[in-house]
């Protein structure tokens, strides 16, 4: 097969690693890319959103199959520029249609679908340019702390939680009145705050069928014990100790076949990965938000863990046959370090020259903010590289990827050294 992943971060490297290890693979093209993903195929410079580009490689090249990375292009309607034209009806698209995608690109329609589905989540209310009042009314009935997200797609950065009720007003006004996130909070929702610890859950899905993937729990903010700002994501472990068969069962009947049999009454195509973003609370799962791709910086810990040739299981998806496809996991635990740029997530410098990468053994490095001049990698990103390793415990899975970080370097590197410490409370063998 030849395959065009679309992206350039870590998440697109890790699909081009585990891909490239598919006998069923011919030739494998990322666009854009980066100095990670050379290693596993050929980048092509192409914006991920440029449609009519994209689809011209796919005619020259003979593309069988394209595999969507990041949400944008998704929310943009790549997947029905695809299906709307006659010349692409044997490419395979991994990734939902544009309703489909709307389960990100919407946190209002994302919360009306579950609330119609009656797939629990937080209560909620939306507001829109003229609504600030009504706001401050609603968030006056709830108790701290306030959560209040961006209806549109933010980058990440559009989710603001406080405990001070002036501070949670004020920021509605911010968001809705001077447009914080452009067009992406010019409706807010604004919900209760679920107390919990989260878990990052993924499944493939054909449309009727789906296959669960590894779980994982990821970590956004830039400081040691979850403070500061929000990142897009500072690392991520998998298996999470606490999501056991139990907790698991329940996330597969409350959550995930009540969101696969909603799109199908909704009449939504969806074949791509759904992302559920969850958190426990006292044993039983809840939906923050859906994702309509897969996760990063999840992916760098989870597709490690995936034994399957992962080429077959998106092969399956096109024509829904997923339902005779099984999927095996590596049993060994799985830890992924991010080094990113120094000020990030506010406003850092790139161009730096990376050292030491030919140092790191045992342990698979994933670039994601990196560019190749002349000679050297250098960063071209906030987020640089994911170290990941894969040992028989979370701890030992640290250890490895913590030695290796050491060895990599560039000017104002930063890293959070406290991953996974929240989830040894959980953990029997630690």
């Amino acid at each position: 097969m030849n395959v065009l992943i679309l992206g350039s971060g870590g998440r697109e490297h890790a699909l081009a690693w585990k891909i490239a290890q598919s006998p069923e693979l011919k030739n494998l093209f990322i666009a854009p890319g980066n100095a990670g993903t050379i290693q596993h195929g050929i980048n092509v410079d192409i914006d991920p959103e440029d449609f009519d580009k994209i689809g011209r490689f796919v005619n020259d090249h003979k593309i069988d199959m394209i595999v969507v990375g990041p949400e944008v292009p998704l929310v943009k309607g790549i997947r029905d520029f695809f299906d709307s034209k006659a010349e692409f009806k044997d490419v395979a698209v991994i990734g939902p249609s544009k309703a489909g995608a709307a389960l990100e690109g919407s946190k209002d329609f994302a919360k009306a679908f579950m609330s119609k589905y009656q797939i629990p989540t937080a209560a909620y209310q939306t507001f829109g340019v003229g609504g600030t009042k009504m706001g401050h009314e609603f968030l006056a009935t709830l108790k701290p702390p306030y959560v209040l997200k961006a209806d549109g797609l933010a980058a990440g950065k559009g989710v603001i939680i406080t405990k001070d009720l002036q501070e949670a007003q004020q920021t509605l006004i911010e968001m809705i009145d001077n447009a914080q996130f452009g067009d992406a909070s010019s409706k807010v929702v604004i919900e209760e705050f679920l107390d919990g610890i989260e878990v990052s859950v993924f499944v493939l899905t054909d449309g009727k069928n789906y296959v669960l993937l590894p779980e994982a729990k990821d970590y956004k903010r830039i400081g040691e014990g979850d403070t500061g700002k929000n990142t897009g994501g500072m690392g991520s472990i998998s298996p999470v100790p606490f999501a056991d068969e139990s907790f698991m069962q329940k996330v597969k009947e409350r959550i995930i076949q009540p969101t696969i049999d909603g799109l199908q009454k909704e009449d939504i195509l969806y074949q791509g990965f759904i992302f559920f973003g969850l958190t426990n609370v006292g044993g039983d799962p809840w939906v923050i938000e859906y994702n309509c791709r897969m996760g990063d910086p999840e992916s760098e810990a989870v597709i490690p863990r995936i034994k399957t040739d992962l080429l077959q299981l998106l092969k399956a998806v096109k024509n829904q046959e997923l339902s005779g496809q099984a999927i095996e996991f590596y049993q060994r635990h799985a830890a992924s370090v991010f080094l990113v740029s120094g000020g990030y997530p506010d406003a850092y410098e790139k161009g730096k020259v990376i050292t030491g990468i030919e140092k790191v053994s045992g342990s698979t490095i994933f670039h994601a903010g990196t560019k190749i001049l002349e000679d050297d990698t250098i960063t071209s990103g906030g987020r640089v590289l994911a170290i990941t390793s894969l040992a028989n415990s979370m701890q030992e899975a640290l250890e490895k990827s913590y030695q290796n970080v050491k060895l990599v370097n560039f000017d104002k590197k930063n890293f959070r050294s406290d991953l996974g410490r929240d989830l040894l409370k959980y953990s029997k063998s630690e």
